[in-house]
């Protein structure tokens, strides 16, 4: 891993923490902190989207054009990760302990589907 790669990576993270934080603090009153959870989120978000910018136009991507195949299996990543949380919240937060582990059963292996879905299968 080039150290370029590295630091993108740390920063990626920091900034989904940031975003994620800051979405857990505008959505959960008991933090009461919603306020800072917006501001946490915008910051976040627009690190992100920077990233994503800064990213395409060193990789020689000028143009936007958009990659069709890769938002589809990011929309079914994000589907697959809706689902898993649906299992989680349907255990957690109203008691439906069987299934909500089935769903989150199903969850975990549309997630595991994306493994082969962006890196494909080798003879």
């Amino acid at each position: 891993m080039k150290k370029s790669q590295f630091i993108t990576l740390v920063i990626g993270v920091v900034a989904g923490l940031l975003f994620s934080l800051g979405l857990c603090m505008c959505l959960l009153p008991e933090w009461d902190a919603f306020t800072l959870g917006v501001v946490l989120t915008s910051v976040g978000g627009v690190a992100l989207l920077a990233m994503g910018i800064v990213a395409c136009v060193k990789h020689g991507k000028n143009k936007l054009a958009p990659n069709w195949k890769l938002i589809g299996k990011i929309s079914y990543g994000v589907v697959a990760a809706l689902v898993l949380g649906l299992g989680m919240c349907m255990i957690m937060v109203w008691n439906l302990m069987i299934p909500g582990v089935l769903v989150g059963i199903v969850g975990i292996v549309m997630l595991l589907f994306l493994i082969p879905m962006f890196l494909g299968f080798k003879k």
